[in-house]
């Protein structure tokens, strides 16, 4: 299966995806995660960040996440750019597909930004942040939205996702179970 996030950037995707694999790994060796960044450090930062590279590096997400929930693994992506094509394509090719929308204000995203990429491009340093001067596409129907501004522990989140999918709610030990709810 693949459990896609998404999210502005600073909205906490890969901080939810760490977390999630922290609750689950234990007890679900199969699970991998799949970090936007990572992988675009593994091509050798080959993509700059406008919005057609984007687009090819979520298809490099896309295919790698087939790739491994294939051979059944438990894949966990966390992706900033959403174009709503892009979507539609996860849903109808990858297995199992759950998507994960981090809903935040441009404000809690500006006082979470750990890159300063906000203040850069509001300064004039910065080009190509999406949400700013690259169009963002909310997803149109995530199996489940999390409101950011909330301010709730990435723990709490984990656990109230892993309680929405039976094969992460199944690793969760009894006492787990019972916190979430």
């Amino acid at each position: 299966m693949v459990i896609w996030v998404t999210g502005l950037s600073a909205a906490g995707k890969t901080t939810l995806c760490n977390a999630l694999r922290d609750l689950v790994k234990a007890r679900l060796p199969e699970l991998v995660i799949l970090d936007g960044e990572a992988v675009r450090a593994a091509f050798g930062h080959d993509l700059g960040h406008g919005e057609a590279d984007r687009v090819t590096q979520v298809k490099r997400l896309q295919s790698i996440a087939r790739v491994l929930a294939d051979q059944g693994l438990l894949v966990v992506v966390g992706v900033l750019y959403a174009h709503p094509d892009l979507l539609a394509w996860n849903r109808a090719n990858l297995p199992g597909y759950f998507e994960v929308y981090l809903k935040a204000s441009i404000a809690t995203l500006r006082a979470r930004d750990p890159k300063g990429l906000y203040q850069a491009a509001e300064a004039g340093r910065m080009r190509e942040v999406v949400g700013l001067d690259i169009p963002w596409h909310p997803p149109e129907a995530p199996d489940m939205v999390v409101d950011m501004d909330a301010g709730e522990a990435p723990e709490v989140i984990a656990r109230r996702l892993a309680l929405r999918i039976p094969r992460l709610a199944a690793a969760l030990a009894p006492a787990e179970r019972r916190a979430a709810t």
